[in-house]
């Protein structure tokens, strides 16, 4: 009996090896999930990225960490991923900053496009034309009339050359067909005192960083630059509905891993992504911050990213901006 028992067992086993290896595959996610953004804590990326990790890491049965490493464009950020393990353990953040370094650097130590499978957007947020309450500009409309007739007089701030903002003061120039000077700070702070010092006239900003000053009556935002009017400023129009049709720049986060992530790894981050916007308290907070919470399938993402690569690229060429 014993051994007839041994023989079924080992029967047993050797069936067993015949099972489709799918039944093998290891469990998604077996530890902490890291989200390396590409900027440092406290500023909308970060904000965006910990909202919706919070909601991600009770879906997903364990924690999501954000890792944050600024600087250079967000190279060094974008080359920690790229290099990592592809076990969907390791996230980035991406953003416009992705698609403009894309061709504002002669060499990337990775492919923007092939290194990386995007899973999602996470959320757009407006840029605006800002100026000093006090400003005799009240509206767009006398803005750029004072720019046509004021050929080259018209200061225009954004933050560092080749940020998104910067390429949107760029792209505004050349859209409108105005001689302004665009003058570059290092940061929003400084952009805001050089408006309230009176070096600048208007500024290309994010609105959500500028929300309280904005509530508070030191600025005022003209128009924003999104399609549609800002959820918190929804007495600001457009620049369409400001006269400056078919003007439009946007800014975005998703988030992406290694290229060669398993797809059913990529679904799931994609299914949790899309649960944590679909709760109404992580929309809510992300309003809040004035972003619009907003997914999009991994293949949507992918055409959306080269998209906007092409889109920043030819305003880079436009505007002569040296490749770095």
């Amino acid at each position: 009996m014993l051994m007839k028992l041994q023989r079924r067992d080992l029967l047993a086993l050797a069936g067993a090896a015949c099972i489709p290896a799918v039944w093998a595959q290891p469990a998604f996610p077996t530890k902490a999930v890291r989200i390396v953004v590409p900027f440092g804590a406290g500023g909308v990326a970060d904000l965006t990225a910990r909202t919706v990790a919070q909601r991600m890491a009770q879906g997903l049965g364990q924690p999501v960490v954000i890792e944050n490493k600024p600087g250079a464009g967000g190279v060094g950020a974008s080359d920690t991923v790229a290099k990592a393990a592809a076990d969907g353990h390791t996230l980035l953040l991406m953003s416009n900053a992705s698609a403009v370094s894309a061709t504002l650097f002669n060499k990337l130590p990775y492919d923007t496009v092939r290194d990386f499978t995007p899973i999602s957007t996470l959320g757009f947020f407006d840029i605006g034309l800002v100026t000093v309450t006090e400003s005799r500009f009240k509206t767009l409309g006398e803005l750029l009339a004072y720019a046509r007739a004021n050929p080259g007089k018209l200061n225009v701030g954004s933050i560092n050359i080749g940020s998104t903002q910067n390429l949107a003061a760029e792209l505004f120039k050349s859209h409108a067909g105005v001689d302004v000077q665009i003058v570059p700070f290092n940061g929003t702070p400084a952009v805001v005192n050089a408006l309230r010092g009176g070096q600048i006239d208007v500024a290309v900003e994010i609105i959500a960083p500028l929300m309280g000053q904005i509530r508070g009556g030191v600025l005022r935002v003209l128009a924003v630059t999104s399609e549609q009017r800002s959820a918190v400023l929804p007495e600001v129009p457009t620049t369409r509905e400001a006269g400056l049709t078919g003007y439009l720049a946007s800014s975005w986060n998703a988030l992406a891993v290694p290229a060669a992530t398993p797809r059913e790894v990529v679904a799931r981050l994609q299914r949790e992504i899309q649960a944590a916007l679909a709760d109404a308290e992580v929309a809510r907070r992300l309003r809040e911050l004035n972003i619009e919470p907003r997914g999009m399938s991994p293949e949507q993402t992918a055409a959306f990213l080269q998209s906007e690569i092409r889109r920043w690229g030819e305003v880079i060429v436009r505007a002569n901006i040296p490749r770095q």
